[in-house]
């Protein structure tokens, strides 16, 4: 492939995971369409996709170590909560019909984005709540739920993760965007990505091009997050999630 060629490859991957760090999830709904329309077979297509959408969470990582904000046992939690529903979601995908999977997740990740819009305080300030022994354990059941969503239909899952930190936990679209980023973006995608990568289907020599271009964007989109605010976050999470909810239900008919 030539100079040009990569150039586009960075050029796709700035744009998708600059949406995906604004929005807290979504990258899938361009990189991943790009790489199957430029001649990739779906399953070599995803997995170049996840080791690639880990630089956006190495990105986002970066930037929001320096504003030190984060509460890491949190983090924690959410992490061990997730990663074993990624395992399990992983290793039961071949069970579910794939397309009756996809019009559900659609029409639920629609569902997000117009809730989101009809509340419209949603996410706008912190109210932390749910931080008894009871919330935690039905925070963790949900995470985990997602996490298997994460690890069997893999497209924009991040958003789940993001409006329930803000809806059960009471986070706002800033510090939830933050941990679905660092989290979802670096650990469960990074799981993915192993599992993926170990079957031997990569196209490893675009990946330069794309983790180059994941870890700007990643970068980029949540220095605008930080310094924007939660309206423009907010904005951007509803509208990612209707674009991915319609893809996935274009996609499964």
């Amino acid at each position: 492939m030539d100079i040009g060629f990569h150039f586009f490859l960075l050029i796709v991957a700035i744009l998708a995971n600059l949406l995906s760090a604004l929005a807290g999830g979504g990258a899938g709904l361009i990189q991943l369409p790009v790489l199957i329309f430029l001649g990739l077979p779906f399953p070599v297509a995803l997995a170049t996709h996840k080791v690639a959408s880990v630089a956006l969470g190495v990105g986002a990582t970066s930037r929001h170590w320096r504003s030190r904000k984060l509460q890491w046992q949190f983090a924690l939690f959410i992490l061990c909560c997730g990663l074993p529903g990624v395992i399990v979601g992983a290793n039961t995908i071949l069970l579910i019909p794939e397309n009756l999977a996809k019009i559900s997740l659609g029409m639920l990740t629609i569902s997000l984005g117009l809730y989101s819009f009809l509340k419209k305080e949603l996410g706008q300030t912190v109210d932390a709540r749910h931080r008894d022994i009871r919330g935690f354990c039905t925070g963790g059941l949900v995470l985990f739920a997602i996490g298997f969503l994460n690890g069997s239909l893999t497209s924009g899952t991040g958003l789940f993760v993001t409006l329930w930190l803000i809806r059960w936990f009471g986070l706002d679209y800033k510090m939830a965007v933050a941990y679905t980023l660092i989290l979802v973006g670096l650990f469960w995608n990074g799981t993915g990505a192993l599992t993926l990568g170990l079957q031997g289907q990569i196209q490893w020599d675009w990946l330069p091009a794309l983790l180059a271009g994941s870890f700007i964007g990643g970068y980029l989109g949540t220095h605008i997050g930080l310094t924007k605010g939660n309206t423009l976050i907010k904005r951007a999470f509803e509208i990612t999630a209707i674009l991915i909810g319609a893809s996935l239900i274009i996609k499964s008919l």
